[in-house]
């Protein structure tokens, strides 16, 4: 199974695609999709969207894991990226994909076993578990990894996730 796992933003968006065959996770990529301030919101969920697609259409996955929001601050923020992630859910939907989401405790917990774990101890055990030779960067794209794997994690759970 290839479980596509998805760090929502609009500014930079984490992706990543692992195999999982039992309980074998392999990295098959990972990276980011940016969009920049001085472009229009429009433009911007257009170029989130197009490479969305782009990348469910050369990686072909079998599922999707996203993280859901999580604001307590800036409501424009939360608003905007809120957009971003609906236009990431679209592009996996319309690509006829099964979507299911994970909160950042739930992703923590599962990856380190520790709710408030640091973004470097998150960083350290997904290197770890996937035996990569250096931590993943960006941080966005090691978070899509951990998304990923949580979600490989949860196969036989999985239904509990199910996005509604």
């Amino acid at each position: 199974m290839r479980i596509l796992g998805i760090d929502p933003g609009l500014a930079i968006v984490g992706f990543a695609l692992i195999d999982v065959e039992g309980n074998n996770y392999k990295p098959v990529d990972y990276g980011i999709i940016e969009t920049y301030s001085t472009e229009d919101l429009p433009t911007r969920l257009s170029k989130i969207y197009n490479s969305m697609i782009t990348i469910i259409d050369i990686y072909k996955p079998d599922e999707v894991a996203i993280e859901e929001l999580f604001f307590n601050k800036n409501v424009k923020t939360a608003i905007e990226v809120g957009h971003a992630r609906g236009v990431e859910v679209l592009a996996c939907k319309n690509a006829g994909l099964e979507i299911y989401e994970y909160t950042p405790l739930q992703v923590k917990q599962s990856i380190t076993g520790y709710g408030r774990a640091t973004k470097k101890q998150m960083q350290e055990t997904v290197k770890n578990l996937l035996n990569l030779k250096d931590i993943p960067k960006p941080d966005d794209a090691a978070d899509a990894l951990a998304i990923s794997i949580i979600h490989a994690s949860s196969l036989r759970f999985k239904d509990m996730y199910k996005m509604r």
